[in-house]
């Protein structure tokens, strides 16, 4: 099974933390949702044996396309690729963008999945990160979308500087109160050249608090398997059923092919991404060319990328596979390294699966960074 990403780069304004690839102007939407169209028509043959599971509208705002032209995309891929029966669709949206017209047309539709990018239910929080849409509409999206779709996730940034940690649960409560059944929650980081680094560097902001991050980490991993979510990754939380299969199958390892200025793809063995440019992604589109890099993947950077994205994951990191697929040497190394976490209780083994124990969740990357091999080949 295999995954398609479309990224579409447009955005109403720009959030203050944000580094991902996007333009304000829609000025260029006809012209990028024709290169779109044209990419996935010509790289089809890349998954001529592949069977499609999941399309994800990622970006950027793929919510400010008419559904109409989020429709074409979808019957694009239809035309050019196997698909399974029921794949999950998943549109990225912001609540300003989904009026009560809009969540019609979409629950008319094939998206079967939102990811609504609603951050905080305070209004100042949402101001202090420059989004586009308000509190109310936050509330108002959740509470029409929720009558509509039934595979709804939501994400919610914590760590915001001076949060208290009452307000951050409030936050989760608030998430909770719509019954949405995944949330995905990511600590506020400071990306350079971001406004919010330029706030931070210039006084205006108090630098992030680790701590802080942290302590809203647990708090929002107590609460939510409360309520029967299963933190599957460290980032997200789903009841059972309704965890991502897009973003399960990039943890997982399988392919999947990246559309649009800025997206990546994965075959099993080469990482590619495609130019960061509007302009000369459409240009290069238009005379049939693909603007992209490849990057080949060593046996060192495969199982660097094994051991980062299982631990992440509830499925851990099979000292049998490292075994089998990479060798004595990976597999002896990833044992002695793993010795000093296991005893400060950071990491543990069952069935010779190494898993991040509850103390080690928030530590989880720097664990990882530890367990990576540096370059043999």
């Amino acid at each position: 099974m295999s995954g398609i990403y479309i990224h579409i780069p447009f955005c109403k304004q720009a959030c203050h933390y944000c580094d991902f690839h996007f333009s304000t102007s829609l000025g260029k939407k006809e012209a990028m949702l024709s290169a779109i169209g044209k990419e996935l028509e010509q790289r089809k043959v890349e998954f001529k044996d592949a069977i499609v599971e999941t399309i994800y509208f990622g970006g950027g705002t793929p919510s400010v396309l008419d559904t109409s032209e989020i429709n074409k995309l979808i019957e694009t891929v239809y035309d050019n690729f196997k698909v399974v029966e029921n794949p999950e669709i998943t549109l990225e949206a912001n609540p300003d963008d989904l009026t009560s017209e809009k969540l019609q047309q979409l629950h008319a539709s094939d998206i079967n999945r939102l990811s609504i990018g609603v951050q905080s239910f305070f209004e100042d929080d949402l101001k202090l990160m420059n989004r586009a849409h308000s509190s109310t509409q936050a509330h108002q999206s959740l509470k029409e979308a929720t009558a509509l779709f039934d595979n709804i996730s939501i994400d919610l940034i914590y760590g915001m500087p001076n949060m208290a940690k009452e307000r951050w649960l409030q936050n989760i409560e608030t998430a909770l109160s719509f019954n949405i059944p995944h949330i995905s929650s990511y600590a506020l980081t400071v990306e350079p050249k971001t406004a919010l680094a330029s706030f931070i560097k210039k006084g205006q902001l108090a630098p992030l608090d680790e701590a802080l991050a942290q302590e809203h980490f647990f708090i929002l991993k107590e609460r939510l398997e409360e309520e029967g979510f299963i933190g599957y990754e460290v980032s997200n939380f789903g009841k059972p059923n309704y965890f991502s299969k897009n973003n399960t199958a990039y943890w997982l390892g399988k392919r999947y092919m990246g559309i649009g200025p800025s997206a990546h793809s994965y075959d099993g063995k080469n990482r590619s991404w495609n130019v960061a440019n509007n302009p000369k992604y459409i240009k290069a589109i238009e005379v049939g060319e693909l603007p992209s890099e490849i990057e080949v993947l060593t046996i060192t950077d495969t199982y660097n990328e094994y051991v980062m994205t299982g631990l992440r994951t509830i499925w851990g990191v099979s000292l049998k596979r490292i075994q089998s697929e990479f060798g004595e040497e990976y597999y002896k190394y990833i044992v002695k390294q793993s010795k000093k976490h296991i005893s400060e209780g950071l990491i543990k083994m069952e069935d010779s699966i190494l898993l991040v124990t509850r103390k080690g969740n928030f530590l989880t990357d720097g664990i990882a960074s530890d367990l990576f091999m540096v370059k043999l080949d």
